[in-house]
């Protein structure tokens, strides 16, 4: 049996340097990549702790009692985080996702929900603010989440079974605890749209090969008719701990496949450019999507890459901002915010949208296109960082 090799180089302490440029970019909510990507979302990591050890993502091997999570003064603190995010969204953002770790164990997050709640996009157009959370304290957040002005929530759950979800979590921790959590989130409002209609709850379940198959149509029924949409994800070779090999997927069109065998199906249109998901709706009797009876969707950014639309960038919760999942460093931003400029005077918010803009237009990422091109090399696997850093 051979052992996991931890790596030595922590990516937390790596950092491109962004600076601002000669030249003033101005925000027209218009921004592009070189490959004429818009910025559209931004996904932000409040915390790099996490109280599951899901061997995926944060396995008890690297992530254990020892391991040095970032000191607090380190943390963009949540004034610093809703500067950022102004600016962000007058570049073109208009959704933004709270993350983790786990980020319901940071400290008073509705507070920060409540001031990203107020920024206004230039057009008065709403901002999207959602959460992606592992629902183990959910029950006891979503009412006030929900009144600090969060509008959706994903939650992760990698099966019913309660044998294999404590497997999986790795700290023996209950599924009726977050199928609880889900539940209050329902009861709480989020995930409705203006119609009062439940659209924007979510379950994701990672799934992977010779540990939760068995779990796909199990789940499929039990949220099939809820208004909650459960989408499959592939097993993604995020970080350098989580041991991953092709081996473990189950590419979506096998899901897929498994789900027909008892769920008629009907392909959807995508709800929006550079949306990850390829949603399935539920077949009535004469075959056409029920609403009623709800979607599905799969995730598929092993086998089927999604980088041609990718608009999403994702701030670490020290201020990195990285421009993609499978990103190797991130530009310090913190530094900016923190540091007068080169003539000894704040940084203003002018300064800090001409450096993201800078960084933006040079952004040529698209990793998942190219996986399948790259040499299998356990030293370009170390190099990445670890998506419990910044966010999944």
């Amino acid at each position: 049996m051979s052992e996991r090799v931890i790596p030595l180089v922590d990516q937390r302490l790596q950092a491109l340097v962004a600076t601002v440029p000669a030249q003033t970019i101005a925000t027209h909510g218009l921004l592009s990549d070189s490959l004429g990507r818009p910025l559209h979302d931004l996904r932000i990591s409040v915390t790099d702790r996490c109280n599951f050890r899901c061997n995926y993502c944060m396995p008890k091997a690297v992530f254990d009692k020892d391991y040095a999570y970032l000191p607090h003064s380190d943390l963009l603190n949540f004034e610093e985080i809703t500067r950022l995010a102004k600016v962000f969204v007058a570049h073109g953002v208009r959704k933004i996702r709270l993350t983790g770790g786990e980020p319901l164990l940071r400290k008073n997050l509705e507070v920060l929900v409540a001031q990203l709640a107020n920024i206004q996009t230039p057009d008065g157009t709403p901002l999207d603010l959602t959460l992606t959370t592992n629902g183990s304290l959910l029950a006891r957040k979503a009412k006030a989440l929900k009144d600090a002005g969060l509008n959706r929530v994903t939650v992760s759950l990698d099966g019913l079974d309660d044998a294999i979800f404590r497997a999986m979590n790795d700290v023996d921790f209950p599924v009726t605890d977050v199928l609880d959590g889900i539940a209050a989130a329902k009861d709480a409002g989020l995930g409705l749209d203006a119609n009062g209609h439940l659209t924007g709850l979510k379950v994701n379940m990672v799934v992977k090969r010779r540990t939760n198959v068995d779990q796909i149509l199990p789940m499929a029924r039990h949220f099939r008719g809820s208004g909650i949409t459960l989408r499959f994800i592939e097993y993604m070779d995020v970080g350098a701990t989580n041991g991953w090999c092709m081996d473990d997927v189950l590419p979506s069109n096998e899901v897929i496949q498994r789900l027909q065998q008892e769920f008629p199906l009907v392909a959807l249109e995508a709800s929006a450019r550079g949306e990850t998901a390829q949603r399935w709706g539920y077949a009535n009797a004469a075959g056409k999507f029920d609403p009623d009876l709800g979607e599905i969707g799969v995730i598929s950014s092993v086998t089927q890459a999604f980088c041609r639309d990718c608009n999403r960038a994702r701030l670490s919760t020290e201020g990195k901002l990285y421009l993609c999942l499978f990103a190797t460093q991130g530009y310090d931003l913190r530094s900016l915010l923190r540091k007068s400029n080169s003539s000894g005077n704040p940084t203003t918010d002018t300064d800090l949208a001409s450096a993201i803009g800078h960084i933006w237009h040079q952004r040529d990422d698209r990793y998942s296109e190219l996986r399948a091109s790259l040499p299998v090399d356990a030293a370009s696997a170390v190099r990445r960082v670890e998506m419990s850093y910044i966010g999944g």
